[in-house]
């Protein structure tokens, strides 16, 4: 019997801005069922994230019926959105090199964003007909808005280890997985190349390189040097800092918390 088991299912439905947890989710051939297929872009188009605008971290997402909503933690205010767009504006975006074709959400949703984070801001939708490929040196398939692959996967014991180095401990949400594992020893991640979660396989392909997002509160956006100074003594390698591994999951099926995990 596996002592691992999945902990944590996140979604994230716009990319940058704050997830939440589900207990199951259905998968498609881009990841979890509706996970970052929204982001920001600028006037020309290109992807905004917390490393921008680090105000970002204070708009979190729930789910809903029928959609999502998003709330801005510093005031209240409130914007609730669909799951996806049927039809609309297109327009051509980048996510670092990749050209994508969005759809544009309704100028009131852009404008609600511009105002929070004193930007001119538009929010697009990625349709289930744009196919943005991942980096095809690691693996070949199929991902959302995400910043490469389409699922995130770290051990909740490489977190634990990481916080006994720490003076003020630091959440999950930091490092914005998708997919959590309990049980097992630090970092243990780095050494799979596939796992089955429920039956379902998945492929671990590339270490996850680090930024200053996860300098970045969550809660309030403000930033300082950890936890990235402390991943720097001891998971440094090419001047990259790695922490969780990029991973291609199955195109169908679902998962849950609780499901066994087998290396």
């Amino acid at each position: 019997m596996s002592n691992l088991v999945l902990s944590e299912i996140r979604i994230h439905p716009v990319k940058s801005l704050g997830g939440f947890t589900v207990q199951e989710t259905l998968l498609s051939d881009r990841g979890p069922s509706h996970d970052r297929r929204w982001m920001l872009v600028d006037r020309e188009g290109r992807f905004m994230t917390q490393r921008e605008i680090p105000g970002m971290a204070c708009l979190h997402t729930e789910p809903l019926a029928k959609g999502f909503a998003v709330t801005d933690r510093r005031t209240g205010e409130a914007l609730e959105l669909p799951w996806s767009l049927p039809d609309g504006e297109e327009r051509m975006c980048t996510v670092w090199s990749d050209r994508v074709r969005t759809r544009v959400g309704a100028p009131e949703w852009s404008a609600w964003f511009s105002a929070r984070l004193d930007l001119d801001l538009t929010l697009v939708n990625m349709p289930d007909s744009t196919r943005r490929h991942t980096d095809g040196r690691y693996a070949k398939g199929l991902t959302s808005l995400s910043d490469g692959f389409p699922y995130l996967i770290i051990s909740q014991a490489s977190l634990d280890e990481l916080n006994t180095r720490l003076k003020d401990p630091v959440g999950m949400e930091r490092f914005r997985p998708n997919l959590v594992i309990a049980g097992g020893t630090p970092f243990q991640e780095d050494d799979w190349r596939s796992i089955t979660i429920g039956g379902l396989r998945f492929d671990l392909v590339k270490p996850c390189a680090r930024c200053t997002i996860i300098t970045t509160d969550q809660a309030t956006g403000a930033r300082q040097q950890e936890p990235l100074r402390t991943l720097a003594t001891y998971r440094s390698n090419a001047n990259k800092v790695l922490f969780g591994m990029n991973t291609m999951g199955p195109a169908s099926g679902s998962i849950r918390v609780g499901d066994l995990v087998h290396p």
